[in-house]
């Protein structure tokens, strides 16, 4: 066998087993390699201080579970204070932090008047913190310190549907619908540390279809438009009748991770 056949059945091989992990993954290739072979979260998120915000539900709050079982300091931050006591006393529970570890600080990240002051408090309170604002990511390039995660989650199982508003501003939907075909929160968070103990700048974090999808947008946009616009009324009539927008239509893809 000469060794232009032998390099070509390699190239061959490697991409049959780069289509099935992608077909069996959850999260883009460069995120599941580095949850393969990249640096574990355990080892590089260990002494930090982390502010989370929207940390009363979804995953935000599971995000500062999983943090705070890694010992990191954290700031909780959302509108809801008593339920933001209710996260800390869970991650106090749960790990081996101290109720010094952990401030809790109500913020509304709509009110852009109160991030200065939200931020000298903590700083005041821990001197240092990885604070990530995407919006700054071009600004921020002179500074090779500081490294922008730009996290992009497909369905997980969250509230946010139950907490949506319908045509009627002070109306609440009130029913998450079946969510068993979405990712569990848990899983989306480990993919998230493991983001960031590898400094990738964006990652992709989604069951197929909707992976797939990400890449069409991404690769094929124009096809992309094509298929939202074939799906979308169909997912606005889910959303309006109680039935969570995707689960109808990709029930066959349905997995569960955690």
């Amino acid at each position: 066998m000469s060794w232009a056949l032998l390099l070509a059945l390699c190239a061959l091989l490697l991409l049959a087993v780069q289509l099935l992990r992608f077909l069996r993954g959850d999260g883009d290739l460069t995120l599941l390699w580095a949850e393969w072979r990249g640096r574990r979260p355990e080892w590089e998120l260990t002494d930090m201080v982390v502010w989370v915000t929207g940390a009363s539900s979804g995953i935000g709050e599971e995000l500062a579970y999983q943090l705070s079982k890694l010992g990191v300091s954290l700031v909780l931050s959302a509108r809801r204070e008593n339920e933001l006591e209710r996260v800390k006393r869970r991650c106090l529970e749960i790990s081996n932090l101290k109720g010094k570890d952990i401030l809790v600080l109500p913020l509304d990240l709509t009110d852009t008047s109160s991030h200065e002051v939200a931020t000298k408090a903590v700083l005041q309170e821990f001197g240092r913190g990885q604070v990530f604002f995407n919006s700054l990511r071009t600004e921020l390039a002179t500074y090779p310190g500081i490294t922008v995660s730009n996290i992009c989650p497909g369905p997980v199982q969250t509230n946010i549907v139950k907490n949506s508003l319908t045509e009627e501003v002070t109306k609440y939907v009130g029913n998450d619908g079946d969510q068993s075909h979405k990712m569990a929160t848990s899983r989306c968070v480990r993919l998230m540390l493991i983001s960031m103990a590898n400094d990738l700048q964006e990652v992709w974090i989604s069951h197929q279809p909707f992976l797939l999808v990400t890449y069409l947008w991404q690769y094929m946009p124009t096809l992309a438009f094509w298929i939202s616009g074939k799906l979308g009324k169909k997912r606005m009539k889910n959303f309006k009748s109680g039935v969570d927008a995707d689960s109808s239509y990709f029930k066959f893809f349905k997995k569960k991770h955690d």
